[in-house]
């Protein structure tokens, strides 16, 4: 799968083939081979701009305003579809923007490889007001485990922080660990691409029911993966 959003305004047909006919070869091999079971990584760009903050699972109408959005809402499609034609149970998780030391895309690897190129200006795209929920792949893979098993024929849940941190907030906690102090230029749209959502934050409650709990918050979640990527690249640099 390509989980870049971004990518989507470039390769458009990467997108669809990497996302969308990659879910359907899958779930054709499943159908042939008597697989009864699917667990599916979506996003919480599905749910385009949303109106209702924070956002639940039953949230309508699903208007993903990026390529990579609606190659997401497609395959969740496609799941649903084979799970009411042959008999194929899915369990779909809407994931916030998802963080870790292994973080090789995304605004924090941005920021870090930024400043390794120029280390005291960082040149942000929009004007760092944009909000999101981010939380750590450890708590990330609990709620995917614990709720792998929904006896849904096609649960859908909610997996993120239960709060959002703006850009600025990002770039702050990114220099803070490279022990930086570098001058913030912002760009003036309320946006860092065409496609990207200002504002996100997913409704937890679903996925909380059955007893997840979250170890850190987003501002947590980002500060803890740039001090494991910085300390990390250090580390490989000095062998």
């Amino acid at each position: 799968a390509n989980p870049n959003v971004k990518s989507g305004l470039s390769n458009t047909k990467d997108m669809i083939d990497q996302n969308i006919l990659v879910t359907y070869n899958v779930l054709e091999a499943m159908r042939k081979n008597n697989v009864k079971k699917i667990n599916f990584t979506s996003s919480s760009v599905v749910y385009g701009e949303s109106k209702t903050i924070p956002t639940p699972e039953n949230y309508s109408p699903l208007m993903p305003i990026s390529l990579y959005g609606a190659s997401k809402l497609a395959s969740e499609a496609i799941i649903s579809a084979y799970s009411s034609s042959f008999g194929i149970k899915g369990t779909i998780f809407r994931l916030a923007n998802v963080v870790g030391p292994r973080s090789d895309h995304g605004v924090i690897h941005d920021f870090i490889m930024k400043l390794g190129e120029n280390k005291n200006t960082l040149k942000i795209l929009g004007d760092g007001n944009q909000k999101k929920s981010y939380i750590y792949v450890d708590d990330c893979v609990e709620a995917m485990v614990l709720a792998s098993n929904s006896k849904d024929d096609v649960g859908v849940f909610n997996v993120g922080s239960d709060d959002y941190i703006d850009v600025k907030e990002i770039a702050e906690a990114v220099s803070k660990a490279m022990g930086l102090q570098p001058v913030l230029e912002f760009g003036s749209e309320d946006r860092g691409w065409k496609g990207d959502v200002p504002v996100m934050l997913l409704a937890t409650d679903k996925i909380k029911s059955l007893g997840w709990k979250l170890n850190y918050n987003s501002l947590e979640a980002v500060k803890l993966t740039a001090e494991k990527i910085v300390s990390g690249s250090k580390h490989s640099g000095s062998q």
